[in-house]
């Protein structure tokens, strides 16, 4: 089997949904010296004319939080895949200053990369009423519905949480390590066909202009696994006549990712509070929410701000992580910081 590791993994990204939610140790809370440090930064702001998605990390100085930064990421690419950091008051800022607090915190943790064709690096998560469907290119961060299962791209995602809906809308994540041994002990013969090649509708919005993105959905390299999962992007790429059409074998093997994903006993679920930082390994751990309901007033609607972020940290990348790699050489070149080998 092609990459296939010969037993069940293990280590710290391995877990499960239920035995973090009897802990708190995965949730961060900022202390009041950092809180203060970002309001020195906002007042040392004021009147500062520059692009805010011009700015580095040079332009924050913010030593506190650098630090607590430097230990997220090693928890992103080392530890559990992912961190909860709590008690941002964002209530008393501006949603300027908040997407300002929002960048600084971004460029702290990694180099900010383009979500769009257009080359934006910092996005709205929130409905705009508009629908997904095969005749457009409208994503699903736009929309209310309900996100399955998925990553992102580049090597981690950052969500900013301004406000929370009426109802729903409740955060999901799983390992990509104990997803793996969930097939493992399910179902082995679908291991091989998750190493297989998938395709992945790009909704028109990769920058070299590709429709379709090949990958595996399971890719061991160097010893690492990671994960490329988009399951209505998968679909989604079915309306394209060179698409091959899915085998009864992929067929199972996606199911068997969703059911695995939706057991309980595997996936974390929790809400996000006003103030909270969702920070996540985009190839450790899947993440999705919850369909929501929002407020009548458009001012009290939801609203996170996205990031999408190249870590110098960053584990080895396969293949059909090209563009990923791209941007890990191109931030490693300005910094002069080293990484896991970029293959």
């Amino acid at each position: 089997m092609r990459g296939q590791a010969e037993r069940l993994l293990s280590g710290p990204e391995v877990w499960s949904g239920p035995a973090l939610g009897a802990r708190t140790d995965w949730i961060q809370h900022l202390e009041p010296a950092e809180v203060a440090e970002i309001d020195a930064m906002l007042a040392a702001h004021r009147g500062n004319t520059t692009a805010l998605t011009d700015l580095t990390r040079d332009d924050f100085a913010m030593p506190r939080l650098a630090r607590r930064f430097e230990a997220v990421r090693a928890d992103l690419e080392g530890g559990r895949g992912f961190a909860l950091l709590r008690g941002l008051p964002v209530q008393r800022y501006s949603t300027d200053e908040a997407r300002r607090i929002f960048w600084a915190m971004a460029v702290h943790l990694g180099d900010p990369q383009g979500q769009d064709k257009q080359g934006n690096r910092m996005h709205s998560v929130t409905n705009t009423g508009l629908r997904v469907d095969s005749t457009n290119s409208v994503r699903s961060y736009q929309t209310d519905d309900e996100l399955t299962f998925h990553n992102d791209g580049g090597d981690a995602f950052m969500l900013l949480c301004l406000k929370t809906a009426k109802s729903g809308g409740i955060s999901k994540l799983v390992s990509v390590a104990q997803l793996y041994n969930e097939v493992m002990q399910r179902r082995p013969d679908l291991i091989e066909v998750l190493q297989q090649p998938f395709h992945f509708d790009t909704r028109e919005q990769h920058p070299t202009g590709l429709k379709v993105q090949t990958s595996p959905i399971l890719n061991f390299f160097e010893g690492r696994l990671s994960a490329l999962y988009k399951r209505r992007y998968l679909l989604a790429a079915q309306r394209f006549p060179e698409v091959p059409r899915l085998t009864p074998a992929q067929e199972q093997a996606v199911q068997l990712v969703e059911d695995i994903c939706n057991d309980p006993a595997v996936q974390l679920s929790f809400s996000m509070q006003p103030g909270d930082v969702q920070m996540g390994n985009n190839y450790a751990v899947l993440h999705a929410r919850t369909k929501y309901e929002d407020f009548d007033d458009p001012a009290e609607r939801r609203h996170l701000l996205r990031a999408w972020l190249t870590l110098p940290n960053g584990r080895p990348l396969p293949p059909p992580f090209e563009l990923t790699r791209e941007f890990r050489t191109s931030y490693l070149a300005r910094h002069g910081e080293t990484a896991g080998a970029v293959a």
